[in-house]
């Protein structure tokens, strides 16, 4: 029962707290491109809107299509980055399907490449990134390559040692993981009367993270 409270509150969309979520490692990951000296950095940039180009099924072809992040200089000097972050819910019914974590990892990244990889190249000139995450504190292939390259560049701008500054961009992630993983379980929720609330000591959240 407990396990299913957990779930529950860590993907219900009730009170704003998924958003809230997706929003803080959206803004967190745009204040590390920013120290990285990534020029252009903007969050939620509109997409250029089509004009006859024929893109790939499952391409999102909405007129008023955004990502989350963008920024220049990250892969390539002056090429354009897109970014989109997802955190998913190992437990939740949606991924009961996939038997891995790491499947679920990059199950994710293939449906946010299916739905905008295609534009952003042919239409953007860019390039697309997703950034998966888990509320476990976990982050995907991409991820990790995307955190790899900005602690790189930090690292070299300021002159600290690769390890300390890799450390402290997966320490910054996580932690915004667990804050608002917690506040989404202790979050405020419309609840049928005599429905009595989990003590948190009670809680089995998952949320420790496994490199």
């Amino acid at each position: 029962m407990i396990l299913v409270y957990v779930a529950f509150a860590l993907i219900c969309k009730s009170g704003g707290y998924v958003s809230m979520r997706h929003n803080k490692l959206r803004d967190h990951t745009g204040e590390l491109l920013t120290v990285a000296g990534c020029k252009d950095m903007k969050i939620e940039p509109q997409l250029l809107p089509l004009s006859g180009e024929e893109l790939l099924p499952g391409s999102n072809k909405s007129e008023l299509a955004q990502l989350d992040v963008s920024a220049r200089g990250v892969w390539a000097p002056l090429d354009r980055a897109f970014f989109d972050i997802r955190v998913f819910h190992p437990q939740a019914q949606t991924n009961a399907s996939i038997k891995t974590v790491p499947g679920m990892y990059t199950h994710h990244e293939q449906l946010k490449k299916r739905h905008y990889n295609n534009r952003v190249i042919n239409v953007e000139k860019g390039t697309f990134t997703p950034l998966v995450f888990s509320t476990s504190g976990g982050a995907g292939q991409e991820a990790t390559r995307f955190m790899k390259t900005v602690a790189q560049k930090i690292s070299e701008s300021t002159n600290q040692q690769y390890s300390h500054v890799m450390a402290f961009v997966r320490r910054r992630y996580r932690f915004a993981l667990l804050r608002t993983c917690i506040i989404a379980l202790r979050g405020y929720r419309k609840r049928p009367k005599g429905r009595q609330e989990a003590a948190i000591e009670d809680l089995n959240v998952g949320i420790i993270p496994k490199d």
